[in-house]
This record gives C-alpha cells, sequence and structure tokens, in this order.
C-alpha cells in the first residue's frame, strides 16, 4: 500500500465566511485513503469551529474569544496575552512547527493571503507550498497589502484561483507577475445537504410586503449602507418592502445607527450570524447581493440552487454564475442601480416568472466531483515531484 501524502491547511479562524465553507468541503471530501490531513487554526474561533471533520488532525493554537472570561477586566488582560503570542508566532513561524506540528508534510496549503506568510515561513523546507487565492487584487482596500502579496506569489510551488475573474484581474492589472503554475478551481456546493437545510424551518417575516434576503458578512465591501439607503428611498417613494441581513461583522453598530436615522430599522433587519440561513433564502422573494467586491461567493450559487431570484453587482465570479436577465439581474456597484433593479423585482411579474423558470436547471452547472478530483490531482502531482 502506498503512504498517504500528508497535507496541512493552514487558516486564521472559523467565523462563517465563504472560505471556511471552502475548506471544510474540502476536509471532509479528499479521499481519506490517499491523504493524511492535519489542519492549524491560529484562533480557535467563530460559528464554524466545531465543524472541523473528526478524521481530520485538527490543531487550535489559541482559544476563541467564545472560552474567554465575561469580566471585562480579565477578558481585556486575555485579549492582549492573545495578541503578544500571536505576534511572537508571526515574527517566528518556525515555532509554530516546533511547538503544534513537529512533523513533516508533503503539501502545505494557505487558505487565502492572509495564510501566505505562515505557509512560506514554514521550518520545513521541502514541502510543496500552494497558495489559495479568492480576492480582487484591485479592491481599493486591499491595496496597503497587495506589495507584500505580491512578492509571496512567485514563491508558492503551485498557485490557485477561486474564480476565473480573479485570475483575469490579477494577470491584467499585474502583467509582469511571475506567476507559478496555476489553475482556477471553483468552490463546491453541497446541493443535497443546502436542499435539506433550506426545509428545516418555516421563518416568519412578519410581513406582507415583498422581502428581500442578504447573506454577508458586516464589511465596508458588502455595501450594505448603500442598500439602507437606497431602501429607505424605494419606501419614501411607495415601494414597500423588507430586507433581512444575515451575518455579523464590524460595521454592524454603525448600519444599525444609520438604519435608525433614516427611520427604517423595523424594515431593514439586520439578524446576526446564523449556521443555516438557508430557510431565510428558500421563504423570501428575492435575494440581493450589492458588494464593491467579491471573489467566488458560494452564497450566490446556494442561492441558485434555492432558485430565488438573484440581484447582484457584476463583482469577482458572480458572472460566471449569473447571466444577466436570465438566471438573475446583474447590476454596477450603484445606488441608481441598485434602486432601479430591486423596483423592477417589485413590479415586473413577467421578469420574475422567467427567471424562475431558468433557475430551474441551476443544480446542472455545478459539478462538485470535478472539483474534488482537480484538487486531489495537484495535491498527487506536487507531493511527486
Amino acid at each position: 500500500m502506498h503512504r498517504k501524502i500528508k497535507i496541512l491547511f493552514r487558516h486564521r479562524s472559523m467565523e462563517i465566511g465563504g472560505v471556511e465553507k471552502v475548506i471544510l468541503s474540502l476536509l471532509e471530501n479528499l479521499d481519506k485513503n490517499k491523504f493524511d490531513i492535519t489542519y492549524i487554526v491560529s484562533l480557535y474561533q467563530g460559528e464554524l469551529r466545531d465543524k472541523v471533520p473528526s478524521h481530520i488532525r485538527y490543531i487550535k493554537m489559541n482559544k476563541g474569544r467564545e472560552d474567554f472570561s465575561t469580566n471585562p477586566s480579565i477578558h481585556k488582560i486575555q485579549l492582549s496575552l492573545r495578541s503578544l503570542k500571536i505576534k511572537f508566532f508571526e515574527k517566528f513561524p518556525t515555532w509554530v512547527d516546533k511547538i503544534y506540528l513537529n512533523e513533516k508534510f508533503d503539501v502545505e496549503i494557505a487558505s487565502t493571503y492572509s495564510d501566505f506568510a505562515p505557509v512560506l515561513g514554514s521550518s520545513n523546507h521541502r514541502s510543496k507550498k500552494i497558495g489559495w487565492f479568492h480576492s480582487d487584487i484591485t479592491f481599493p482596500k486591499l491595496q496597503p497589502l497587495v506589495p507584500k502579496i505580491l512578492s509571496q506569489i512567485p514563491k508558492f510551488d503551485y498557485f490557485i484561483f477561486g474564480s476565473q475573474q480573479t485570475k483575469d484581474i490579477l494577470e491584467a492589472t499585474y502583467p509582469n507577475l511571475d506567476l507559478p503554475e496555476n489553475k482556477v478551481i471553483l468552490n463546491a456546493i453541497p446541493i443535497q445537504e443546502i436542499k435539506q437545510k433550506a426545509t428545516e424551518f418555516v421563518p416568519d417575516f412578519k410581513t406582507s410586503d415583498p422581502v428581500f434576503v442578504s447573506v454577508g458578512r458586516l464589511h465596508s465591501r458588502k455595501g450594505y449602507k448603500k442598500l439602507i439607503e437606497v431602501h429607505s428611498q424605494l419606501i419614501r417613494d411607495g415601494f414597500s418592502h423588507k430586507i433581512i441581513i444575515i451575518g455579523d461583522g464590524e460595521e454592524k453598530e454603525n448600519l444599525e445607527n444609520l438604519a435608525k436615522e433614516l427611520g427604517v430599522d423595523q424594515s431593514f433587519i439586520l439578524m446576526g450570524s446564523l449556521l443555516n440561513p438557508y430557510p431565510y433564502v428558500k421563504n423570501a422573494d428575492f435575494f440581493i447581493m450589492p458588494s464593491e467586491s467579491e471573489g467566488w461567493p458560494l452564497i450566490i450559487a446556494d442561492t441558485l440552487i434555492l432558485q430565488k431570484p438573484i440581484i447582484s453587482t457584476a463583482v469577482g465570479g458572480i458572472p460566471e454564475m449569473i447571466i444577466h436577465k436570465e438566471n438573475g439581474l446583474l447590476i454596477n456597484y450603484d445606488s441608481e442601480e441598485i434602486y432601479n433593479a430591486m423596483k423592477e423585482f417589485m413590479t415586473n411579474k413577467n421578469l420574475i416568472n422567467s427567471l424562475k423558470d431558468n433557475l430551474k436547471n441551476s443544480e446542472k452547472q455545478f459539478d462538485n466531483q470535478k472539483i474534488f478530483d482537480a484538487v486531489e490531482n495537484i495535491l498527487i502531482n506536487l507531493a511527486g515531484k
């Protein structure tokens, strides 16, 4: 029998997000007979922290906020001590290997650009290194990190892009970048699991008005500030509706304050994070994603599988999934376009019926086995070099 290939995934933490779901699907589905997988997180934190499959060697370097004291003074001390420990390991990454891993791997994987440094700084010089990239390199808020990312990319043995758009933009913006061998691999979609979870309960939206739902972290790039303003204008113009946002993040307080200020805090609802958002997606009238920037968002694929009409900005890998006016509406990151698209969804029944008809075939565009096979082939080929 051949020796199993030893794989190490590195990541920061397990808050609900697209990258974290990609990692979980790979950990669950990569062939157990071919691969011996270790997963190390810097913080044992986030809603998905207990979802790692039991056959995976799972190493947690630091406790999560969930494990800290509720006493504010002690909590502050615990956070400070954790921060010092994180900084130490960032400065001396080889100590991570000595203290936590103490093992040699064939392949080490950086799950996103924030994991590039620990993978490239590994003391295991003989392991092959894979960088996984899901971001738009031109996104304004990423710019302070871009020089470092560009210096790191050529050091990888292999590079995986989460969408064709992500790769195209990087190559168009930095044509002289020395890209390692690379491939575009889309994210896997657990189709049956999504459909089953969507039927677990029926939410009470407490309205007879049309309901738009959105799922995403409350970050400025997600466009929710713009969405509140458009929502408020539509209501003032007589287009009554409700918006439900599922997700958490640093913008929460700002968004709550803006909704109150505009008098829409009863119709623009921030639900917080939910492990199962699918009943809300399934039972709402429409889905909306007003993001300024995206990679290849899993929630768009999930929503297509649940056959819900979508309005989305045409960013990242979204145009690879949505064809304008065929299975959704694609718009620019612009308040007027968001306004017009939402108004059209609420008033144009023919368009909605046409979209719903076309959405019946959505599952056919997602082939998970092809995705897992592609990743396995990359791992096997790299380990054999």
